[in-house]
């Protein structure tokens, strides 16, 4: 097996080689020369080498597919690759091609590339969706008609030729798009009279190069998205979570409907996920009991490996992260959750005064709180709180994965717990819902409040919380995530280095958009406990793409539209991650 690796690594850096000398010939003008003069004078190149920017990207996109181990690239490339070997071998058979040297040289590449295929085919096992195929057709053929159309209209606007512009003048121009979109230039006797500006030209390649790509992406991209979590798995979850919830403060948020799971094969365990971007995206610990957690990521794993998903943990704790390390994943810590004691938290003390001195203004000025288990609330109540909570969505977009639950008001979420906050007047201004988290425990879901509210409302209603914990037998709480915390703590300590100062500098500026220290600041003010969560990939260099999925999946970045998966009756469809565990406390000031 081993072997097999070494060939598929060698299949692989052949590709980024030829990549890399295409750009470089591209670019490098006596280097492209040589290689399109022995192309033009009927000698033969290695495989793909054609000195071209357009050949460069598609060279390269073969060579990342081929790494993420793409049975339809292997496939690709060996009927490429073969056809080329065996046109090669013909050749030789010549002696005018015989007797140049460099025609050996590209016999002999060609022919290591495609015993690096042959040798290394277990390697390259990662399955694509099954309506590729169809897909690769539909972008082929729309993508050729629409831009032969555009480049068609782009001649017939520029052409210098002064040709009348009659319908049959069109079809002669929509001719020469096309052929230039399939060749470099097109033939002088099939578009003769047609003269339009170098820039058409190149700009009708680049349209190529990118139908190119887009047809490649359409043919090996990974399958999508599983199967949602069914009613099953829910229930299965739910036990999971009656026995083993008070591990993980996030375990509640696998609950979301759009997750699928990977179970162990005892049942006592179970890894969360969802498929964006091609990155499998767990959030949280696996669930279950911590004796069976590799029998669940390893299922995960090697469903991820078979459709070519690049595995990924977002918020794992060093718990969790020391056994998915023991599974190949690597971690980088990426701040720090805020629990509180609720038996250790206290208003007095001078540490505490500013906290203590806004909560006393709040009071005063007539807000109360009101605690309730959610199956406690009348359904009508449920959906007026429902509608309001709506209304005071900051923006449209749905927003949360790891700490989030994605809904509100569900019957089966009855032992969350709603916090409602009125002014004098009984309207109310501010909610904020928490998941339980084991049996002692809530970990917050939501936080919304009316804009025209006064400031220091949600800190009131935390400290109300914290409060009125003993009412419904909960010990701790855990509040919202502060990435990179220890950097703020630690860069801004006496004698802290300048590396460190930096660092903390770069975070500040970016927290003039993004909030990371304002979000650090505010959950210190309760004193809580911190604990370290973890980011775990594979490989460093998928760390930019994790990034982006991570980015996409809590919301804060557009994607392309997934599957709406239908939901089973009975239950309330999927509403929104609500601004959740982030932002919105960060507008109030104590």
């Amino acid at each position: 097996m081993g072997h097999s690796r070494v060939a598929a690594s060698v299949a692989v850096w052949y590709l980024r080689a030829v990549a890399f000398v295409n750009f470089l010939s591209a670019v490098w003008v006596s280097l492209g020369q040589d290689v399109r003069r022995h192309n033009q004078a009927d000698l033969f190149t290695p495989y793909l080498l054609t000195a071209g920017f357009a050949s460069g990207v598609f060279t390269a996109f073969l060579a990342v597919t081929m790494r993420r181990r793409k049975r339809a690239a292997w496939i690709l490339n060996l009927a490429l690759s073969g056809a080329f070997l065996a046109l090669l071998a013909f050749a030789m058979a010549f002696p005018e091609i015989r007797r140049q040297p460099q025609n050996w040289v590209s016999l002999g590449l060609t022919a290591v590339f495609v015993a690096a295929l042959l040798a290394g085919r277990r390697e390259f096992y990662a399955k694509g969706d099954r309506s590729n195929p169809r897909l690769a057709a539909a972008v082929g053929a729309g993508g050729l008609l629409g831009a032969s159309l555009l480049a068609a209209l782009l001649v017939t606007v520029t052409d210098r030729s002064g040709a009348p512009s009659t319908f049959v003048t069109f079809l002669d121009r929509w001719r020469y798009g096309t052929l230039r979109l399939v060749s470099v230039a097109a033939e002088d006797r099939s578009v003769a009279g047609i003269a339009p500006p170098t820039w058409v030209d190149v700009t009708v390649n680049v349209l190529s190069t990118a139908l190119v790509l887009a047809v490649l992406y359409a043919a090996f991209r990974s399958r999508r998205a599983v199967d949602p979590l069914t009613d099953d798995d829910e229930k299965r979850l739910r036990e999971l979570l009656d026995r083993h919830g008070e591990r993980d403060s996030l375990g509640y948020f696998a609950l979301r409907r759009e997750k699928s799971v990977c179970w162990s094969p005892t049942g006592k365990a179970a890894v969360a996920y969802r498929v964006v971007g091609g990155v499998s995206l767990a959030s949280g610990d696996p669930l279950g009991d911590p004796e069976a957690w590799p029998g669940a990521i390893a299922p995960w794993l090697a469903e991820a490996r078979a459709h070519g998903w690049i595995p990924a943990v977002m918020g794992a704790s060093e718990e969790a992260g020391t056994v998915y390390a023991r599974h190949g994943l690597d971690a980088l810590e990426l701040g720090d959750e805020a629990i509180v004691d609720v038996a250790g938290f206290t208003l007095e003390g001078r540490a505490m005064r500013t906290v203590r001195q806004a909560h006393n203004r709040v009071r005063r000025a007539g807000y109360t709180v009101r605690v309730r288990r959610h199956v406690d609330i009348p359904a009508d109540e449920t959906a007026a709180l429902v509608r309001r909570a709506d209304d005071w969505r900051d923006g449209a977009t749905e927003r949360g994965f790891s700490m989030a639950l994605g809904r509100l008001g569900d019957a089966r979420d009855g032992r969350c717990v709603m916090v409602e906050c009125t002014d004098g007047d009984g309207r109310l201004r501010a909610l904020l819902s928490f998941v339980p988290w084991g049996p002692g425990g809530l970990s917050l879901d939501l936080m919304r409040r009316d804009r025209d509210s006064d400031n220091g409302l949600i800190e009131f209603m935390v400290i109300e919380v914290l409060r009125r914990a003993g009412e419904i037998g909960i010990t701790q709480v855990s509040l919202n995530f502060a990435m990179f915390r220890s950097v703020f703590e630690r860069g801004a300590r006496l004698g802290a280095g300048p590396v460190l100062r930096l660092w903390r500098s770069l975070l500040g500026f970016f927290s003039r958009w993004w909030q990371i220290e304002s979000l650090y600041r505010a959950n210190a003010k309760y004193r809580p406990v911190w604990e370290p969560r973890f980011l775990l990939f594979e490989k460093s260099a998928d760390l930019p793409r994790i990034g982006v999925a991570s980015a996409r999946a809590e919301g804060f970045l557009d994607g392309p539209a997934l599957p709406k998966w239908p939901y089973r009756e009975g239950k309330r469809p999927y509403r929104e991650p609500l601004t959740t565990r982030r932002h919105e406390h960060l507008e109030t000031r104590a």
